[in-house]
């Protein structure tokens, strides 16, 4: 880990300087779910701060905020025909599509520890932006415009955050790539931020390689544009440049899924949950399904 003045600092440096532990996991395509629930438990029961970082995860899995409404956000007949599995997960936030082509990475950190940051959605989205910046600053015009991730006018990364008394969570899942034919599984939100007309609703994926492509929260045409950044180049070059981010606020101690266990060992109800076909089918009231019987008996 380098200083500002170039040379590498050890960890006993680091510990002189007072900067707070961040424990780091990497996880390789865990189920969102798995993971989802992983993070509400350290969030309510450790006491330590920790940076989750997992690429992809298993399935396509359609994750919608706390207070999200099936009916209002998703094409439920089709999620149901297809057997797409819906996740209502414990922070606020949007709705999206993830799979193998999402990277997700995710802060749980205790109020003490981030002193300059008040515990209110906006200073953490601040917070986090300034962090982003120094990873993205050279990919392209990155900025955070109202709650989002943009290059340009373009979004191309989801967050959301729940907030205790001593701690908060700040989640994000970049959007490296994705299935154009799952877009159709979500309906166009109907809010839309300020800074983006109807006709821009469209997510721009800086990563992919040779295109960048957009959208995957909309259902929009995809966006596409040449890059120099490729493949599995640009993801070890983004993974680099967010641990050297992270690195600079936090002593980074990575960990396993073993070790976290011993710190989660506590009995915990989650409110993250699958949504059941009986959920989903109630969203779409007396409307008739028109599914196969099959699918129905299933």
């Amino acid at each position: 880990m380098k200083s500002s003045y170039g040379f590498k600092m050890t960890i006993v440096q680091l510990r002189k300087l007072g900067l707070p532990l961040m424990n780091l996991v990497r996880f390789k395509g865990i189920p969102i779910l798995e993971q989802l629930q992983l993070e509400e438990k350290l969030l309510r029961t450790s006491s330590e701060n920790w940076c989750i970082v997992n690429d992809g995860t298993n399935s396509p899995t359609i994750v919608m905020g706390i207070s999200g409404k099936p009916a209002e956000l998703l094409e439920v007949e089709s999620v149901i025909r297809d057997r797409i599995p819906v996740i209502k997960r414990f922070t606020g936030g949007g709705t999206v599509i993830v799979d193998q082509g999402t990277i997700f990475i995710t802060f749980i950190c205790n109020r003490i520890d981030v002193p300059g940051v008040q515990p209110y959605p906006q200073p953490i989205m601040s917070w986090s932006g300034l962090l982003y910046d120094e990873v993205l600053q050279e990919i392209g015009d990155f900025h955070l415009r109202e709650n989002d991730y943009v290059f340009g006018n373009r979004k191309f990364g989801g967050n959301a955050q729940s907030i205790t008394k001593n701690r908060w969570i700040h989640h994000t899942s970049f959007l490296w790539d994705y299935e154009t034919k799952n877009m159709a599984y979500l309906k166009q939100p109907r809010r839309i931020p300020k800074y983006r007309s109807p006709v821009q609703v469209e997510i721009l994926d800086c990563f992919r390689m040779h295109h960048i492509k957009g959208p995957a929260e909309y259902g929009k045409e995809p966006f596409r544009i040449y890059t120099s950044y490729e493949g599995v180049y640009a993801q070890i070059s983004f993974y680099r440049e967010n641990l050297s981010s992270v690195g600079s606020r936090f002593l980074v101690e990575p960990t396993n899924l073993e070790a976290i266990g011993a710190h989660s060992g506590t009995a915990f109800a989650h409110s993250t949950s699958l949504l059941t076909k009986q959920e989903l089918e109630a969203a779409l009231g007396s409307q008739p399904l028109n599914l196969p019987l099959e699918v129905l008996e299933s």
